[in-house]
Parts: structure tokens; sequence; C-alpha cells
């Protein structure tokens, strides 16, 4: 199996990097990942003011598509998630949607086990593994693991989870993919700026789609094909998130644009992925039983038979 190792690490995605790794369409990488703060928290003891705030959301990678060129779509399906036994979860002053309620910094370190994350004593819920970080290389420059853009990045979805296949833009040769910071657990918005951050590994299946007009990023799970928008202002990224939902069922699906607005309207949920990063993110939530007749790409696309 195709490993990249969570020691090598990237901190911004960016067309000028070196891959640690070259793959062709079709196989299988698995991903070691750091948690969000590079395993710098081993403690709820250890001194937040300590921690080195250079070393924030590595992504490890890049990887290499060989065939992949400028105008593709990468597709990553995400075969599993396994995480660390112990997560951790850090509040303050300043922090997220809630920082200015709170007085101090508080760490805490949350147990993983039996399907559940236990934030305390009394307080347990399920959990529901995720990947915050996950992006192509940008086309021109640098752009920090922190923020989501264009090529994907920090978008804090939580649907992009196990059984789920991310469509993400290829704008340079090689497509360049990194992924990191994973979440035993995260609600939508992830109001206090982090969920349950947490090591791990990831395993996907790699495959490229060319000669396609998709919305990327782009979700697609066993129920739903999803798009995703990131900007300053929350509200600029739901707009965008759903007028590419109605652009994909006009343009790829031949509905009218009557037809496409009326289904987003009626069936096409309207959620926040994250408000607490420097872009935030929105996806619209569109049931497959709404497309499967008009559409075989998605039924391809799922099986990885669509590939250079």
């Amino acid at each position: 199996m195709n490993r990249v190792m969570k020691k090598d690490s990237i901190y911004a995605m960016s067309p000028d990097h070196t891959p640690v790794l070259k793959v062709k369409a079709g196989e299988r990488v698995v991903f070691e990942t750091y948690d969000c703060f590079t395993n710098q928290i081993q403690s709820s003891d250890d001194s937040f003011g300590t921690l080195n705030w250079d070393r924030i959301n590595p992504a490890s990678g890049p990887v290499y598509i060989e065939g992949a060129k400028a105008g593709d779509l990468l597709s990553v399906t995400i075969e599993s998630i396994k995480t660390a036994d112990q997560g951790v979860m850090v509040t303050g002053p300043g922090m997220g949607l809630l920082g200015d309620q709170l007085e101090e910094n508080k760490i805490r370190m949350v147990p993983i086990e039996n399907g559940m994350v236990h934030l305390s004593d009394s307080i347990s819920v399920p959990v529901n593994k995720m990947i915050g970080v996950i992006g192509t290389a940008p086309a021109y420059e640098a752009i920090s693991c922190g923020t989501p853009d264009l090529h994907g990045g920090n978008m804090d979805c939580k649907e992009i989870k196990e059984g789920a296949t991310l469509l993400l833009p290829v704008h340079v040769d090689g497509a360049l993919l990194a992924l990191g910071d994973l979440h035993a657990a995260m609600a939508d918005g992830e109001a206090a700026v982090c969920g349950v951050e947490v090591a791990g590994e990831v395993t996907v299946r790699l495959d490229l789609v060319k000669d396609k007009r998709i919305p990327a990023p782009m979700i697609i799970t066993d129920t739903h094909v999803m798009t995703l928008s990131s900007n300053e202002k929350l509200d600029d990224a739901a707009q965008q998130a759903v007028v590419k939902m109605a652009a994909f069922l006009e343009r790829e699906l031949n509905f009218s644009k009557e037809d496409a607005i009326s289904l987003v309207s009626v069936a096409g949920d309207l959620k926040v992925c994250q408000a607490v990063n420097p872009k935030k993110t929105a996806r619209v939530e569109l049931p497959l039983k709404y497309v499967n007749d008009k559409y075989d790409f998605i039924t391809l696309i799922r099986g990885g038979k669509i590939r250079s």
C-alpha cells in the first residue's frame, strides 16, 4: 500500500511543493496524520501559551497523481478513517463564535472508546469521523492549510467522511493532494473553532475525471450530491453553494434553469460546514434520487470506473 507519513507534512498548499509520493490513477494511498496541533498537546496540564501557532493544521503530503492536468478533477474516495484513542479540544477568549463568553484558555483531553467521545464524566457524543483539511495545490500561490478556498483546504465539512467521494479541482500537473486535521466528532458550524481534534490515518482511492464541468469541490455519498463554497462572508459562501448546485443541474443534467432553481429550493438543504475559519464554508445537499435517473456519471465515479 502506498503510504504518506505524518512527518511529511505541510502547513500551506502550494504549486511549488515537491511531492512525497507519486501514484497512478486508481491506486490507493494511506495518509498518516497529526492532529491539528501537530500533536503538541499531550495533557490538559500543558501550557496553552507554549503552543507554536505556526504548526497548526498540518496536512500530510502532497501526493502527485500521474496524468493529472489542469482542468481535470481529482476524485478522492474515502475508504476508511482510523483515529487515535484520545483527542483534544481547546477553548478560550477570542476563539470561535463563543470566545467572548470565556475568560481563560482550557485544554480538554477527550477519550475515544466504544464509538463515543467522552467530553466529560456526564457528556458523551457519538463518534463521527471526518477530514477537516483536504485539498489540491492552488494554481498560483501558497494558501495556508487553515484557509479553505477553491482548491479545498480547511473546509471542515463533516460530510467528508468514510464512504464519501470528494471531487477536487486540479490546477497544476499532478494535482498535489494533501490532507489532515481529522476530527473524531464535529458539528456543523464548529462553533468553538475546533472539533475533537485527533491524529490518525486515512485510506483513499484516487481517480481522475476529465472533460467534465463539475463545480468542485463537490461531495457524493450513497444518498446525496453536495456542492461546497468558501468565502470571507458566510452569506456569500451560502449563495455560491446554491448557485453551484443549480448550475450543476442545468449544465450537467440538462434541467431547465427554472426546474433547477425550483428543485434546489424545495429539495436542496443549505447547511453551514464551518463559520470560524478565515473563509467560511457552506454546502448544499441534494438527495441522489432526484438525479440518479439522469446521470450515470455519479454511479461510475463512485465505482472508480472513470479514470484516465
